[in-house]
């Protein structure tokens, strides 16, 4: 309220509403709420934006929908309806939509249910108040002086009465440190086959923690260890081609759509399957029964419901989803650009599973099969060509080089070398590879006597800075290397 509308769209620089009127507008929203069946109050907050006071007004779904509304607010008048949103506007709800809402409202999703097992405690506010830092909220101003309860029931995340409040799921999937206790499998796994499923050597890695968290953390390690960017010189012509093997976009979209849509009270991971030809991204259960088989096969994934919609909202919040079935679309036109095959998708008749397939791209298998000569030499395979007489200490990973070259121009804090590699604070990858370095002896603490002091910071030994010159040794014998 207080920003006009010109054609569905919002018209800027807002009006505004005026300061002394904020608080008349919000007691007659609460008598209108009174008409409705069953009530239903929504949360209201005054802001200001640009310089002007607004007032959001935010409906979240409610656990005892559908709700009817009277037809008209004459005081004669006792007629009451449902109403949908159909295309842009508001009508009645027809006799076979009113039983699709009523059955809708016979389950409520999993995401938004009480979990009775668990207590608020098991909502940590530092993950909260990172989440509301980043997503630029005015709550994160707050929330240092807030009573801890009201926070959490102003974002939606806890319910129940006083004697009896309990966190919503979708509050411990991302505000937990370990939500896997609560609501097991809720994980993400990473299996590598180095060349068939059949081959008994096979490395797997689990990724646990806050979902959002999950997604960073595989999308991090996928780009560090599996995606490429090769270049092939083209005679007479000064610009040489470049591809991926898997275009970066279309490994996150799909990683973030399985766990978008998957369903968190089926006990089966996430699983994400690396073969030499292909990465498949698998999730339980399939789409929804309101997107056809024919449609699924073309990639038009268009659904009437979604399966979880508060975590859509917060994945929304944190640009990780649009939340309007652009996903798939999306995942096509980066393959299509990167000059990938098609993506596939499938599930069965049960829709009991939904399997995406990211076929490698076709000059990479060709490269594979000894057609080396049009290639500048992935990093990967320089880094690992050090030659034998150099102690690494440590596998040739691209993140444990970036980590070495920074420090060889100066020392750095973990977050100094999170913020440079373009993350906003230190995660779990780094943490690792930097704890790993530090035990290979490469790197060293500035601080050695306290190891967890906040001004700890990290600089390169002469073992990391040996091995950083025997690597550029090897690289400078050939002729480039894919950036």
């Amino acid at each position: 309220m207080g920003i006009k509308e010109e054609n569905g769209r919002p018209a800027l620089p807002p009006k505004g509403l005026m300061p002394e009127k904020i608080d008349t507008i919000q007691k007659e929203l609460l008598n209108l709420c009174n008409f409705l069946k069953p009530n239903i109050f929504p949360v209201v907050e005054p802001v200001i934006f640009r310089k002007k006071y607004i007032l959001i007004i935010w409906v979240p779904g409610g656990q005892n929908r559908p709700y009817q509304a009277p037809v008209s607010l004459g005081k004669k008048d006792n007629q009451y309806a449902y109403y949908i949103r159909r295309f842009s506007n508001t009508v009645k709800a027809r006799t076979e939509e009113q039983k699709e809402l009523i059955a809708l409202a016979g389950a409520i999703p999993f995401d938004d249910r009480i979990h009775h097992s668990s207590e608020i405690t098991s909502l940590k506010l530092t993950l909260i108040q990172a989440f509301l830092s980043e997503v630029g909220s005015e709550l994160y101003k707050q929330s240092a002086d807030m009573p801890f309860e009201q926070l959490c029931k102003q974002m939606m995340i806890i319910e129940g009465t006083s004697e009896y409040i309990k966190p919503r799921n979708v509050g411990l999937l991302f505000f937990n440190d370990l939500p896997q206790k609560l609501i097991p499998l809720s994980q993400i796994e990473v299996v590598q086959f180095p060349e068939t499923p059949g081959d008994d050597r096979l490395d797997e890695k689990i990724f646990q923690g806050p979902i959002h968290q999950q997604v960073r953390d595989v999308l991090t390690y996928l780009k560090n260890v599996i995606l490429k960017e090769y270049v092939r010189k083209v005679p007479d012509q000064a610009e040489a081609i470049r591809y991926f093997n898997y275009p970066y976009v279309a490994l996150e979209e799909s990683i973030v759509n399985a766990m978008y849509h998957r369903g968190y009270d089926i006990r089966e991971p996430v699983e994400i399957r690396i073969h030499p030809d292909r990465i498949e991204i698998l999730s339980f259960p399939g789409p929804d029964r309101s997107i056809k088989q024919s449609d699924i096969a073309k990639g038009k994934l268009v659904a009437r419901r979604y399966r979880n919609r508060r975590i859509g909202e917060f994945f929304k919040e944190l640009k990780m989803t649009e939340g309007r079935c652009t996903g798939i679309p999306k995942i096509i036109r980066a393959m299509k650009a990167n000059g990938s095959p098609p993506p596939l998708f499938e599930t069965d008749d049960d829709r009991s599973y939904f399997l995406t397939t990211l076929k490698i791209h076709h000059q990479y298998i060709k490269q594979l099969k000894g057609n080396k000569e049009a290639f500048i030499q992935p990093k990967s395979q320089i880094e690992s060509g050090v030659e034998s007489g150099v102690e690494s200490g440590v596998e040739s990973e691209p993140l444990r080089i970036q980590i070495l070259h920074l420090l060889k121009k100066k020392e750095h804090s973990k977050k100094e070398m999170a913020i440079s590699f373009g993350h906003k604070k230190t995660y779990r990858h780094l943490d690792e590879t930097v704890r790993s370095l530090v035990e290979a002896q490469m790197i060293a603490y500035t601080i050695p006597n306290k190891p967890q002091s906040r001004l700890q910071e990290y600089r390169l030994t002469d073992k990391g800075r040996k091995w950083l010159e025997a690597l550029y040794r090897v690289k400078n014998k050939y002729q480039g290397v894919a950036t």
